[in-house]
């Protein structure tokens, strides 16, 4: 049994959007080299996507691993081009993943504000 728990529908138009662990999603199909990554599939709309959508990893060319060293320098407090030269990429890259993992903690940060209780 796949856990689906963390995903929900992107569709804007279907009538479970938004809502996560609805029991309404199922693997489509798996695609990348080694066939890693789940094609998930809306049962209600159709709609079908990555489950890397809106994440670093969309559509990156890089290994997972490689990803993930360049966060963790970032979050330690390496610049773009120490960064660069320690993980083996050009610096571009670097940037490039920096304001992907920057706009997607925003996007984070305000889903998680909508969600939050208010004060007393």
């Amino acid at each position: 049994m796949e856990d689906f728990a963390r995903f929900c529908c992107p569709n804007v138009r279907c009538s479970s959007f938004g809502q996560r662990n609805a029991g309404n999603l199922s693997v489509h199909d798996r695609f990348g080299k080694q066939r890693q990554y789940r094609l998930l599939c809306c049962n209600v709309c159709q709609h079908t996507f990555s489950e890397n959508q809106g994440t670093v990893f969309f559509r990156a060319k890089l290994p997972h691993d490689t990803i993930v060293a360049i966060l963790r320098h970032l979050q330690e407090g390496c610049g773009i081009r120490a960064t660069a030269r320690l993980v083996g990429v050009h610096r571009d890259t670097v940037v490039r993943l920096a304001r992907l993992a920057g706009d997607h903690a925003h996007d984070i940060h305000d889903e998680f504000v909508a969600f939050s209780p208010s004060d007393p």
